[in-house]
């Protein structure tokens, strides 16, 4: 059974910073893309950042310059370095990883459990 759980979430000042984390386990035969995404409350879901297993990385237009996603192939594990956050960076932040569970088979998603980002004074 494949699990994404996500770490870092928590309560940040307008300005401040936070570095999400998403590990991978289970019985897993190879990752291409992970990513972050968010949804507001009332909000539909939507992309942050990604970033393939050869390190191509897409960003939203509204992080370029402030988010960093990052990669450890080796663990399996995802993170995105967010700094100068803002009020409306308040979310439910969610890990998607699209792998295989064995050689040559289908592409799977999983999607972690979300992890709360709130930016307030």
């Amino acid at each position: 059974q494949v699990q994404l759980v996500e770490s870092g979430g928590g309560l940040v000042q307008p300005g401040g910073s936070l570095r999400l984390s998403c590990a991978a386990s289970g019985s897993i035969f190879s990752i291409n893309t992970m990513g972050w995404y968010r949804q507001a409350p009332g909000k539909q879901r939507e992309l942050v950042a990604s970033t393939t297993s050869g390190g191509v990385k897409v960003y939203a237009a509204y992080v370029k310059g402030r988010f960093t996603i990052s990669r450890d192939n080796a663990k399996n594990t995802v993170y995105v370095q967010m700094n100068n956050l803002k009020p409306e960076d308040t979310a439910v932040y969610y890990c998607k990883a699209n792998l295989r569970l064995v050689d040559s088979g289908p592409e799977y998603q999983y999607w972690g459990q979300g992890t709360q980002v709130t930016v307030s004074s």
